[in-house]
């Protein structure tokens, strides 16, 4: 069974009545800022991924070690 146009009708006005006109456009316009905000996490949170991790040395645990080793072949 559909709704009619009549039942529609009678629902939104309804709707309107109980929440008006104000509270409803105040709730779409929590959805926008939720949508945006959400859109800039996951954009931060591809940036943070996309970012270069250290290499850590396995024969000594430092991060700074692989960095030291480069150094010192440029200098050479």
């Amino acid at each position: 069974m559909q709704p009619s146009v009549w039942q529609i009708l009678i629902v939104a006005a309804l709707v309107l009545i109980l929440f008006g006109r104000g509270r409803i456009s105040e709730m779409m316009g929590d959805v926008g800022k939720g949508i945006r905000s959400f859109k800039k996490g996951i954009t931060e949170e591809e940036a943070s991924a996309e970012k270069p991790t250290p290499k850590i040395d396995s024969k000594s645990g430092d991060a700074s070690a692989e960095t030291s080793k480069t150094a010192d072949k440029t200098a050479v």
